[in-house]
């Protein structure tokens, strides 16, 4: 692995065959380069996802790599090696924040599990839908840490509040509510966005 910030970015996936994983597991150098500059491409964006900085991002991602080297003897069929390689990414970023954060699930003293449930069950799915994936990227970076991994879990990598409360030591309905907190955040955010739009064109 390369210690500049020189590196190929290679997105497509048609550079990782099997003759390819194959001599990655036999420990040839060439190779495993090969598959991290492809990896980057692919991974990386999603650990930029989960960080405010590329520093923190980066470190994540070579932690990620290292575990997909690590464990390629048991990765899936050919087909399924990316999804694999971003579910061991996004599982190795929330471990990483746990370990730094130790973040306690409680969100305040006063509000009860029950009333997080209660508010959470009660927001639509309205706000990401009608915004553009681009859009969203950018302004969840501006939410709260919490807010913005669960609503990165949940929105864009799928998990479900049940799989997402395991990952991050909290409830189900403390998850719900940093999804809550966050569309609610997004869509103050665009409805601003929209005033200043609004002004230019009127000027």
């Amino acid at each position: 692995m390369q210690s500049n910030n020189l590196i190929r970015i290679l997105k497509t996936p048609k550079y990782i065959t099997g003759e390819l994983l194959e001599k990655c597991l036999k420990d040839d150098r060439k190779s495993i380069q090969l598959l991290y500059e492809v990896c980057f491409g692919v991974l990386m964006p999603i650990c930029m996802r989960y960080h405010a900085n590329e520093e923190d991002a980066r470190s994540t991602f070579n932690l990620s790599f290292l575990k997909i080297i690590k464990n390629l003897n048991e990765s899936p069929a050919l087909t399924s090696f990316i999804p694999w390689a971003k579910r061991i990414t996004i599982n190795t970023n929330i471990d990483e924040y746990r370990k730094q954060k130790a973040y306690n699930a409680k969100v305040t003293g006063k509000e009860t599990e029950r009333e997080l449930e209660v508010q959470g069950s009660h927001h639509s799915n309205e706000g990401e839908q009608e915004i553009g994936y681009e859009m969203i990227l950018k302004l969840v970076g501006e939410l709260p840490e919490v807010s913005a991994k669960v609503f990165n879990l949940y929105v864009i990598d799928g998990y479900s509040h049940k799989e997402i409360a395991e990952m991050m030591d909290m409830s189900e309905g403390t998850s719900k509510w940093h999804l809550s907190t966050g569309r609610k955040i997004l869509r103050e955010k665009l409805e601003a966005m929209d005033k200043i739009n609004e002004l230019k064109v009127a000027q």
